[in-house]
């Protein structure tokens, strides 16, 4: 599970993150409020822990943001700030849980894994990376230049592609990833073929880069 952590004090900063990786999640650090919304707007999280008082745009801003894109991510607040108005705007805005620092870790793990849980239990079907937007109910891939119908294959392997974006892999890697095997290597590589070819009447800056055998997504 992929957490974007968005907190300015370095030393807690990296605690934290060293916990949550030893619990087994996968954890990217940013120091403030606009590496948060350009974090976010470049990968795919399964969550975002947000520190309200930040530098340069705060968590509040940060949140609404990401649910003015259209985000969904389940975010969790954090705060020093604990009064009853500061709980009641982040949840108003769309934050899933709120925790007052200080904190007790094992307490955010617990939270942050409920609300992971909760989220995939009833998570929304767009995913969104780039310009990109992705219906993994109805297979809808569109673009601020089109739109177009995937088959579910191809629908699968792009929400693979895109959650693991910059990340380069074969085409058996990707058979067992995405269809555990139940696929070929050599029928994996012609789904590739095929939604690399559908990405570029888009015209979204997103295609599937290939470096020898290993295909990533990429610009």
């Amino acid at each position: 599970m992929k957490v974007l952590y968005a907190e300015d004090e370095r030393q807690l900063s990296v605690a934290v993150a060293e916990i949550l990786k030893m619990e087994g999640f996968e954890v990217k650090a940013v120091y403030d409020g606009e590496e948060a919304i350009e974090a976010i707007g470049q990968d795919y999280y399964d969550a975002v822990i947000l520190d309200i008082m930040m530098p340069k745009a705060d968590g509040i801003e940060v949140l609404k943001t990401m649910r003015s894109r259209g985000d969904h991510t389940p975010v969790l607040m954090l705060t020093a700030k604990a009064t009853l108005d500061d709980r009641v705007t982040g949840l108003t805005l769309g934050a899933d849980d709120y925790l007052a620092k200080p904190f007790a870790m094992k307490e955010l793990v617990v939270r942050l894994k409920s609300m992971v849980r909760r989220s995939v239990d009833y998570r929304h079907s767009v995913i969104r990376y780039k310009s990109l937007e992705l219906d993994t109910n109805s297979c809808e891939l569109k673009s601020d230049k089109g739109s177009l119908r995937l088959s579910n294959p191809e629908a699968e392997l792009l929400e693979f592609l895109i959650k693991n974006a910059g990340r380069a892999y074969t085409a058996e890697q990707i058979n067992q990833e995405v269809w555990n095997g139940r696929e070929s290597a050599e029928k994996a590589e012609l789904y590739v073929y095929y939604l690399k070819n559908k990405l570029i009447p888009l015209r979204a800056g997103v295609a599937i880069i290939i470096d020898g055998d290993a295909y990533a997504l990429g610009e």
